[in-house]
């Protein structure tokens, strides 16, 4: 991965926790550990993870508890869930898969598939989190667009209207009274003033698209180093 991922562990089995700490942490990995679906949800609120591990079968609130109150909560229902489970059966699995889990690993497991298994979550979750930013930055090219569009029908407008001035003007020549002049100025005075809030607030519409498209930018990874994530070997280490 391209930086330091971030993984909470919730197990009541206190070996599993430690087990998980030592080995993901020797990877890269910044691990925190809760004991339940309590203490995590408890943990969520100052530690906010790329990915959960997490036990279906633990006291006070179950790993299956848990998963639904995630899913339910925009601030965590898009984080990634990985299940470790004593319960083989097909019924259980599906049921997890229903309800959001990303994977799910029967115990005992071998901790070099847990790992394979985390890191292609976290690959799928980061494709993911690409296509969001390529498909708002399409969203914002095309309200702009759409703007644009919008301000070039009225800038015709305007300088239709003040073509018509401008030609009254003309054809009136020397003919002109006192009168009649400082009506014909103020006319084309009010459509130059229209066309120029017109490109200033098109100007300041495209300076803030511009703005929003960089941020946007700042977190999207090329096509071909997105490519080389989704190859990247389970058996290579984290950055």
């Amino acid at each position: 991965m391209n930086s330091r991922k971030r993984i909470l562990i919730v197990d009541d089995e206190q070996i599993n926790l430690d087990f998980f700490d030592v080995m993901l942490s020797k990877l890269g990995f910044v691990v925190e550990k809760a004991v339940n679906g309590v203490a995590a949800l408890e943990k969520l609120e100052r530690f906010l993870p790329d990915l959960i591990i997490l036990d279906n079968i633990m006291p006070k609130m179950s790993g299956w508890e848990l998963t639904k109150i995630l899913k339910k909560d925009p601030k965590f229902r898009e984080i990634p869930v990985v299940m470790l489970s004593a319960l083989d059966d097909v019924k259980n699995k599906v049921s997890a898969f229903e309800m959001g889990v990303d994977d799910y690993i029967t115990k005992p497991f071998n901790f070099s598939e847990v790992l394979a298994r985390i890191r292609a979550v976290l690959r799928n979750q980061e494709l993911f989190r690409q296509i969001k930013v390529r498909e708002s930055r399409l969203i914002l090219a095309e309200e702009l667009g759409v703007d644009m569009k919008a301000n070039l029908v009225s800038f015709s407008k305007s300088l239709d209207e003040l073509d018509a001035v401008i030609d009254q003007v003309s054809s009136a020549g020397e003919g002109i009274n006192e009168s009649t002049l400082p009506r014909l100025l103020e006319a084309i005075r009010e459509k130059t003033d229209l066309v120029r809030k017109a490109v200033a607030g098109l100007d300041t519409r495209i300076e803030r698209t511009i703005s929003e498209w960089e941020s946007l930018k700042q977190h999207e990874i090329g096509i071909q180093a997105l490519e080389q994530q989704m190859r990247k070997s389970p058996h290579q280490e984290t950055d």
